[in-house]
């Protein structure tokens, strides 16, 4: 089934890559807010547009951290009753969440699209940067989800199954 592979292998390299995004934007997160910090109590001076920034890159980290924890499985769950349950009827509700994933995830492209074209002419007050490019992450991480919740059905698919 080379499409499943070809789809699990996405999700994993797309992960992959997603994880040193994020570390990156922490980084620089961290770098500007230590950078307001200093300047406001040493310098005297606070930096207009540090905030703006900080918070932009936050919202983003925050998309981006979640679609990681999607792909590890780290979502709020009931582990202890799932895993007390039959192997059929817990590849069932796997594959439930996943579809029910997929829902919410082409809502998030669809709407998210939507709204990041609604905005496109706004502009953030301190950077002057177009809003639409703080909203567009929304639609990204929902077409990052979706991959990653396909990927899950084509695993839950392909797993060989245990004899009772």
């Amino acid at each position: 089934m080379p499409s499943n592979n070809f789809l699990i292998s996405l999700s994993r390299r797309l992960n992959d890559y997603i994880q040193t995004l994020v570390s990156i934007m922490g980084i620089i997160m961290t770098m500007v807010v230590a950078s307001q910090v200093f300047s406001r109590y040493v310098l005297n001076h606070s930096l207009f547009w540090s905030e703006e920034l900080a918070r932009i890159i936050l919202v983003w980290l925050t998309f981006f951290g979640a679609t990681v924890a999607y792909y590890y499985g780290l979502h709020p769950g009931v582990d202890s009753v799932f895993k007390r349950l039959p192997e059929n009827l817990r590849r069932i509700l796997e594959l439930i969440s996943y579809l029910a994933g997929i829902v919410l995830f082409t809502v998030m492209v669809v709407w998210g699209s939507k709204f990041a074209w609604f905005v496109k002419l706004q502009i953030t007050p301190a950077l002057n940067l177009p809003k639409w490019i703080v909203m567009i992450v929304v639609p990204v991480c929902g077409i990052i989800f979706l991959i990653h919740a396909l990927a899950g059905v084509c695993k839950a698919c392909n797993r060989p199954r245990t004899r009772p």
